[in-house]
C-alpha cells in the first residue's frame, strides 16, 4: 500500500481544521499520515490538540512562512513516497487520496489535481484544473459548473493548490515551492515548470475534495496576486516569448494600474513592483535556473495557455469580451513566431 504524506497548514481562525485532518486519517486504500504545520493559527490550543491524533506529526516554524513556504516546511518532514496538499478548509472524500495515487502511478504524470467541490453545494465545481492566460493570469477552472460534466480524467493546464498531490520524486525534482512567493501564483509556477520538465498534470474526478471556498478582495491578497503574476511571466517564459507578448503586457499592466485607482489599492499594487525591483538579483537567479532545467520549449507548453480572461469566480471589469476577442487574434498571430 502506498505511503502518503498529506501536507495541511494551519493559519488563522482554522475552525474547520479538525475536520480536515480526521478526513485524511480516514482516507482508504493508502497508508496515510498528516504532517500539520502551524503558520500562525489563532485558535488557541487546537493546533496541539489536533496533533495529538495517531498519525499527525506537527511542525512549528518560528514565523508565517506563508502558503509555499509552509508547504516546503512540511514536505521536508514528510516520509511518504506521496506527497499530498491539502488546505485546512477542504475535506477529502474517503477514496480522494487513492484516486491520485492511482494517477500517478503513470511515471509520464507529474502533478495530479482534485475534483475540488464547493462545500455549499458539492454538485458544483470550486476547480477541476486551472487555466492560465497568456498575461499570467490563473484562476478557478469551470467554477460552479455541474461537477457531473468533468467526469472524466484529463490532463489540465494548472494544479488547484486547494488539494493534490505528486511522488515525492517529482517533488524534489522540481525543488518544491519557491518560498519568495510567499502566497497566490506559487502552484502556477510549479505547474508551467512540470510541464517544462516534460511531466504531465492531471485533473482526477474520483479524487473529490469539498472546499470551503471564499475569493476575498482584501488589498494585502490583490498586491501579492499581481506581484506574483509579474514574477511568473519573468521566470517562466523565454525571452522569445516575452518579447511576444510584450505589447499586450504593458496595455495590461497600464488597465491593472486604472483599476487598482478605482478600487483602491495602488498602493499594493506598487509595493508589488517595488518588492520585485528589491528582489530582481532573485529574479534574475531564478529565472536562469529555471531556463536551465527546462526540457520542454514555450512553443510546446504555449499551446496549453488561452488568450481569453474567462474567470467565473471574480466579477469581470466590463468591456472584457472586446478585450478576449484582441487577445485572441493577436495570440493566433504570435503564437506562430514562438
Amino acid at each position: 500500500m502506498t505511503r502518503v504524506s498529506a501536507i495541511v497548514l494551519a493559519y488563522g481562525d482554522e475552525a474547520g481544521l479538525a475536520e480536515c485532518v480526521d478526513a485524511v486519517l480516514a482516507s482508504s486504500g493508502v497508508d496515510v499520515d498528516v504532517v500539520l504545520v502551524d503558520n500562525g493559527c489563532t485558535i488557541p490550543g487546537l493546533v496541539h490538540e489536533v496533533a495529538k491524533r495517531d498519525g499527525v506529526s506537527l511542525v512549528t516554524p518560528p514565523e508565517n512562512l506563508g502558503y509555499a513556504g509552509g508547504c516546503n516546511i512540511g514536505a521536508g518532514h514528510a516520509t511518504g513516497e506521496v506527497l499530498a496538499f491539502v488546505n485546512s478548509d477542504a475535506i477529502v472524500a474517503p477514496s480522494a487520496l487513492a484516486a491520485l495515487v492511482a494517477r500517478l502511478e503513470d511515471e509520464q504524470v507529474g502533478l495530479v489535481t482534485a475534483s475540488v467541490r464547493l462545500a455549499e453545494d458539492p454538485t458544483l465545481l470550486n476547480a477541476a484544473g486551472n487555466p492560465l492566460n497568456i498575461l499570467g493570469v490563473a484562476w478557478a477552472g469551470h467554477f460552479r459548473e455541474p461537477a457531473a460534466d468533468y467526469d472524466s480524467p484529463r490532463p489540465v493546464t494548472l494544479i488547484s493548490g486547494a488539494t493534490f498531490a505528486c511522488r515525492r520524486s517529482v517533488w524534489d525534482a522540481l525543488g518544491g515551492f519557491d518560498p519568495a512567493y510567499f502566497a497566490y501564483h506559487e502552484d502556477t509556477e510549479l505547474s508551467v515548470r512540470c510541464w517544462q520538465r516534460g511531466w504531465q498534470i492531471w485533473y482526477v474526478p474520483e479524487a473529490v475534495s469539498v472546499h470551503h471556498y471564499e475569493f476575498s478582495r482584501n488589498p494585502r491578497k490583490l498586491s501579492l496576486v499581481e506581484r506574483n503574476r509579474l514574477f511568473n511571466l519573468t521566470v517562466l517564459w523565454e525571452a522569445r516569448t516575452l518579447l511576444l507578448l510584450l505589447p499586450p503586457l504593458v496595455a495590461f499592466e497600464l488597465a491593472m494600474l486604472a483599476l487598482a485607482i478605482r478600487q483602491r489599492w495602488l498602493r499594493g499594487k506598487v509595493e508589488g513592483y517595488r518588492w520585485l525591483w528589491q528582489h530582481r538579483d532573485h529574479l534574475r537567479a531564478r529565472r536562469s535556473q529555471v531556463q536551465r532545467e527546462r526540457v520542454v520549449p514555450d512553443r510546446v507548453v504555449a499551446r496549453m495557455l488561452t488568450p481569453a480572461i474567462t474567470a467565473a469566480n471574480v466579477e469581470l471589469p466590463a468591456g472584457i469580451r472586446a478585450v478576449n476577442a484582441v487577445l485572441t487574434v493577436y495570440w493566433w498571430l504570435a503564437r506562430r513566431l514562438i
